[in-house]
């Protein structure tokens, strides 16, 4: 029988206050780990079962390609799923990249063997793992903001590791699409870490979501432990007026294929970097947006309350180049679920607005 890790964690993005269990990996297992298990039950040769294992991937995506559902029994199934929506019957299909997935599940004898089989044991939450306090850009600085052109700080404690060793150290992770480990490092220590961040290339330019993570091994020989921020990152986004099309350009989306809101026109007189706010007003179950400038506590635009899907103009504000903001919103339900959820009811996006 073997152990599951996990620790109970504060939720910092619920009100009231509740806590969550977070699964702790021992380590993270791939092709070479697979293979020489497989060896070692079949007798075959590691080389012999990594080519097995390719090639059962490879034909499991074949099959999907050709409108089978896989099944293995006792284990996973494997299925083409859909994303979106349409406002009609006969509306035209989205493009296959944005609105094709695939559904991986696990069958029920697959979870009753894991449940007969493991025991879960609690680290302490006294025990020593990383633990993120805030992310801070230096350059802009806004908390929670990952500037591909600045310098990330992490504060916390524990956050030490030896960037050597290839289990430690820090990762970015985009919510929808690839990852990046960190190499450009100005310092690293227990209280503090400064980075030049490199950022995954989101599928879409609306996927400006990421995760940070540290890992570290505080002995030759313990376990890996790992510390994710309880915050979303966001990075800046460029939307460029005289390249948009008819479709705007998405902002303010977690890891949807289709953007929750889109910036459709913009009254400007010179390019200008600002940020758009959108807040869940808990009491009146709504949403309001508005523009900001780029200082907390610095000039806004009046709020602009939203209730449902459509379009909306946004006022600028004292001393700001844009006039106006023109934006449609596409899925009021998911983008307000999103806000709730995640970020505490305030969700801001930064937009370099070019003529």
């Amino acid at each position: 029988m073997g152990t599951v890790q996990y620790r109970v964690e504060l939720n910092p993005l619920t009100k009231p206050t509740s806590y969550r269990l977070r699964f702790l990996p021992k380590q993270t297992a791939g092709y070479d780990e697979l293979a020489a298990a497989v060896a070692k039950d079949t007798g075959m040769s590691i080389e012999q079962a990594m080519a097995s294992l390719q090639s059962t991937v490879k034909n499991i995506k074949e099959m999907l390609c050709n409108g089978m559902q896989v099944t293995l029994e006792e284990a996973l199934t494997f299925a083409p799923s859909f994303h979106g929506k349409l406002n009609s019957p006969d509306d035209p299909l989205p493009p296959i990249s944005e609105l094709l997935r695939v559904s991986i599940s696990a069958t029920r004898p697959f979870i009753q063997y894991m449940q007969q089989n493991i025991t879960l044991e609690r680290v302490s939450t006294e025990e020593k793992a990383p633990s993120i306090l805030s992310a801070a850009d230096t350059t802009l600085e806004l908390n929670n903001v990952l500037n591909p052109n600045g310098v990330l700080r992490l504060t916390g404690s524990n956050l030490a590791f030896d960037k050597s060793k290839p289990d430690c150290g820090c990762i970015i992770e985009s919510t929808r699409s690839g990852s990046e480990k960190q190499s450009q490092f100005a310092q690293i220590s227990d209280t503090e870490i400064l980075l030049v961040p490199h950022i995954p290339v989101p599928e879409y330019p609306w996927n400006n979501e990421y995760t940070l993570s540290i890992s570290t091994q505080y002995t030759e020989h313990g376990s890996v432990r790992t510390g994710t921020y309880g915050r979303k990152l966001r990075s800046p986004m460029t939307v460029d007026l005289s390249a948009m099309g008819e479709q705007g350009m998405g902002i303010l989306t977690g890891s949807a294929a289709i953007p929750y809101v889109s910036v459709m026109d913009c009254i400007l007189s010179a390019n200008e970097r600002l940020r758009i706010q959108v807040e869940y007003n808990a009491q009146d179950d709504l949403l309001a947006f508005r523009l900001i400038d780029m200082q907390d506590g610095g000039a806004k635009g009046n709020m602009v309350p939203v209730t449902e899907n459509g379009g909306y103009t946004l006022p600028g504000f004292a001393g700001s180049a844009v006039s106006s903001l023109q934006i449609e919103v596409n899925d009021y339900a998911a983008l307000k679920t999103m806000i709730r959820n995640n970020y505490d009811g305030r969700l801001v996006d930064i937009l370099d607005l070019e003529v």
